[in-house]
């Protein structure tokens, strides 16, 4: 078997809210299962062989964290079948796209999106099977 990500567990404001995001870019995500501890609400959303596990914040709003210069993820990547759908479905629901501009690539579509927690996403799009071309960084 190829190793493959499981899981993430992400640290977010509102689940709700970050439950919507993702299965508004993602129709196929289901909330897996979601509970709550004495100190904190939790949610898993993803397929049955992955999934993000969400964990809401409990004492604080916000970090000083700049993105991209301070330790930390700057994104998430998903893969998709259907970047251009997505998007549409994204920004109907209102949610802000990243003017950063993803660049053309013969293999791939990619587009970033910011969640109502200001957490990044990543969407991908292979425009085909082989792996090599999907890897292909010199363009």
């Amino acid at each position: 078997m190829e190793p493959y990500v499981e899981h993430a567990n992400i640290t977010i404001k509102d689940i709700n809210q970050t439950i919507r995001f993702i299965t508004t870019a993602i129709p196929e995500f289901q909330v897996r299962h979601q509970g709550e501890t004495e100190h904190y609400r939790w949610c898993h959303v993803g397929t049955e062989h992955s999934y993000l596990a969400l964990q809401e914040v409990v004492a604080r709003d916000s970090t000083d964290r700049q993105p991209y210069v301070d330790v930390g993820i700057n994104h998430i990547g998903l893969v998709i079948d259907d970047v251009d759908a997505a998007k549409s479905r994204l920004l109907a629901a209102g949610y802000r796209e990243n003017p950063m501009a993803a660049t053309a690539h013969p293999w791939r579509k990619r587009i970033y999106f910011f969640d109502s927690s200001d957490v990044e996403w990543e969407f991908i799009e292979y425009l085909t099977d082989d792996a090599a071309k999907k890897n292909d960084y010199q363009q």
